[in-house]
């Protein structure tokens, strides 16, 4: 099984660096062994300390808590996540700053998607985040975990739109208008028969539900809903909208995307048939019944959506023990009114990190008496962890990740990128506090030029550690150690069937056919000249040329096949020495026709028989130009048939052009498990260790990057994702 261990982390090359890294860890763990921290609110021991930390009593209240944070050790750290929807950001940001001020340090917050934020919260692997939407998060909340307060209350509304210009065109009120092919045609963006409706990120809770309106209303044959990143989408829907072309589309508030298209002027409302959610089987009509929307031609809209409050939600265990924070959830609301025009701020390009920051400050000093009010009813005599103290999001700029496709380190499915490698780099950005921004190229070369020129940050997706490449960028510490492996098709049956396809497959997949044809022209050939010379004189080749040409056709085919049966035979002088000279030549002709069968048949058989590196040689190996597996192939005596992408390698094994493929093990384990017609055979053989490709002058940079590897290792979470996606491969 190709499960990373910890000790993949690890490499003699790189003793230096994690000698240096390993020593700043342990100058940190000197110095908190110095000032005991208490974790998430737990009381610390008895050794000395400056003021009580935040502690619950037995019954979960009365905490006390000094006036003194001045040591890192003293301050209770809160772990805190945020959603993938950029547009919830600064609701985050304000929380971790009124977290700030309670006298919470927060790590993070990081960002996760729907279901693993809420199976972590539950776990109690991270304590809280500020996104929550009910009832449509209700189905992904589990024991363990809480929603808390009331961020928005009926304020998340979401629904179907479309472009003003097609609904007034053609009557469009209802969703259910689109089981008109003509009238989806309108929105057929790809050219394939079907509406586009621009929907919800696969990972989304209102992805199953957009899927499951489509199936109930009767639009599977003329709608389909386009998955991608959202925020990309919703850009293409503006354009699109401004270029004067039609739109369809799921839309929430808030989100800047119904600031910049209104309702009732750029859009309108579709509604749907009723209310029918898969995960809320209770809802009725009413409930999905809203008043008052610009854009909709009735009041109230049928939108087939009930609204949404944004809550918080809290691991239950943290909030026990943490009453101060549990206080603080329960009294914050953010009016949807400013969430929304912050939201339109970012629009307009004030969305980076450090204007979230600003945002949220500026924000929490408008409205300085509320937030007065809401610290004081939580923790009154709280000292505020200040910035410098705190872990927020910090860094400003994203970390800019260039990719290429290479299943299962890199997908790019649904217009995004996805895979074990863009996982990792998500995790280690999360711990540097920043942001990704992943573009795709399509070579390693590619990969590490735009890394060596600044393009990019880091490079990921298996780059393999060599000398040659250390030369131009340097690297991480290894952050997976694979080996190579070999593809071959699937062997098939002995059955009479199987055989006589295998034949086929090698008259026809080869030049034979060709070679048929000359020996067919051969005989025809010959056929003329026996009959040229005994038609005149000898009955057993007729003077009428259509009967006597068949006659002669089959004289000289069982002449050449040996067969010879008598029936025939030429009685002339010529004709006589020309059968004696054609016996000789159609001896050699039909053996070397019938070698080339043979041969080919053996070839064929012989490409069953690889079983190991061993046995390579003599055998067409494809490989990738420029990997590991193209070095260890030349090293052996085996010339590669090298192509410039996995795909064409696929391809020739596929067509039969190649016997085998070797390339790295994980790569072609997956390929085989989603492609019943090859197979990996032996065990992986030679040692390719992958790392995460820096720019040569980006010292600190790399320090980060290899402690982010580190915190990862410690905390379980690059077990797991290796896991994750390695588990299931075979040994």
């Amino acid at each position: 099984m190709i499960v990373a261990r910890r000790s993949q982390l690890v490499d003699v090359t790189w003793r230096g660096r994690l000698a240096a890294v390993v020593l700043a860890l342990l100058a940190t763990v000197v110095a908190g062994a110095l000032s005991p921290a208490p974790a998430h609110g737990q009381a610390a021991d008895d050794s000395p300390s400056t003021a009580p930390t935040p502690a619950a009593t037995p019954d979960g209240e009365g905490e006390d808590r000094g006036d003194t944070n001045d040591t890192q050790g003293d301050v209770p750290t809160v772990r805190m996540a945020r959603a993938t929807w950029d547009t919830g950001w600064f609701q985050a940001e304000v929380y971790r700053q009124l977290l700030n001020r309670i006298g919470y340090r927060v790590e993070g917050p990081t960002t996760m998607e729907n279901a693993d934020f809420f199976a972590d919260v539950a776990s109690g692997d991270v304590d809280l985040w500020a996104n929550g939407w009910f009832p449509l998060h209700q189905s992904l909340l589990s024991p363990g975990s809480r929603a808390v307060g009331v961020q928005v209350d009926d304020g998340a509304r979401t629904g179907y739109f479309a472009d003003s210009g097609s609904a007034d065109e053609f009557g469009l009120t209802s969703l259910a208008d689109l089981a008109d092919p003509d009238v989806a045609a309108r929105f057929d963006v790809d050219g394939n028969g079907l509406a586009d409706l621009y929907g919800c990120n696969v990972e989304w809770a209102c992805a199953p539900q957009v899927d499951h309106h489509i199936e109930v209303f009767g639009l599977g044959t003329t709608v389909e809903q386009v998955q991608a990143d959202y925020a990309a989408l919703m850009t293409e829907v503006i354009q699109r909208q401004r270029d004067g072309q039609p739109v369809l589309l799921y839309a929430f508030t808030p989100h800047w995307i119904l600031a910049e298209l209104p309702p009732g002027e750029a859009l309108a409302w579709l509604e749907v048939p009723g209310a029918d959610l898969p995960d809320q089987p209770d809802l009725t009509d009413a409930d999905t019944a809203l008043s008052g929307l610009d854009g909709c031609v009735r009041d109230p809209c049928q939108t087939g959506f009930p609204p949404n409050d944004i809550r918080a939600v809290a691991n239950d265990d943290f909030l026990d023990a943490n009453p101060s924070v549990r206080r603080l959830l329960e009294v914050v609301e953010l009016p949807l009114a400013d969430i929304q025009a912050q939201n339109d701020l970012m629009y307009r390009g004030q969305g980076s990190e450090e204007d979230i920051r600003e945002q949220a400050s500026g924000w929490i000093e408008d409205h300085a008496s509320l937030v007065r009010d809401w610290v004081d009813s939580a923790a009154p005599d709280a000292t505020p962890v200040t910035d410098g103290s705190g872990d927020g999001v910090v860094g400003g700029e994203p970390l800019r990740v260039v990719v290429r496709t290479l299943e299962p380190f890199v997908l790019y499915e649904q217009r995004s990128y996805s895979g074990y490698s863009v996982e990792l780099a998500d995790a280690i950005a999360a711990r540097l506090g920043r942001e990704v921004e992943v573009y795709g190229v399509n070579s390693v070369a590619k990969q590490l030029d735009d890394v060596a020129r600044g393009v990019a940050d880091i490079a990921v997706a298996a780059v393999s550690i060599t000398s040659d490449r250390e030369e131009h960028v340097d690297f991480s510490l290894p952050v997976f150690q694979t080996g190579l492996t070999i593809l071959v098709p699937r062997e098939s049956g002995d059955g009479l069937f199987e055989r006589a396809r295998d034949v086929g497959a090698v008259i026809f997949g080869s030049g034979l056919p060709w070679w048929i044809l000359a020996f067919v022209v051969v005989l025809l050939l010959t056929a003329h000249a026996i009959w040229w010379l005994e038609h005149r004189d000898n009955p057993d080749f007729p003077s009428a040329y259509r009967h006597g040409i068949w006659d002669s056709f089959w004289w000289a085919t069982v002449t050449v096949t040996t067969v010879g049966y008598g029936d025939k035979t030429p009685k002339g002088r010529r004709g006589q020495v020309f059968a004696v000279v054609w016996m000789i030549v159609g001896y050699f002709l039909f053996a070397s026709f019938t070698a080339s069968i043979t041969s080919s048949l053996a070839i064929n058989e012989l490409r069953g028989s690889i079983a190991g590196p061993g046995d390579l040689t003599g055998n067409a190996v494809a490989t990738l130009a420029n990997s590991p597996a193209e070095s260890w192939l030349v090293g052996e005596g085996i010339g590669p048939v090298s192509f410039g992408s996995m795909d064409e390698v696929y391809a020739a094994l596929d067509e039969g052009e190649v016997d085998a493929v070797v390339f790295d093990a994980p790569v072609l384990q997956y390929r085989a498990a989603r492609d019943s017609s090859v197979q990996t055979v032996g065990s992986p053989f030679d040692t390719v260790r992958y790392g995460i490709a820096i720019g040569d002058d980006e010292d600190e940079l790399r320090e980060q990057v290899n402690r982010a590897l580190l915190e990862l290792i410690e905390s379980g979470a690059y077990d797991q994702l290796n896991t994750r996606w390695f588990g299931d491969l075979g040994d």
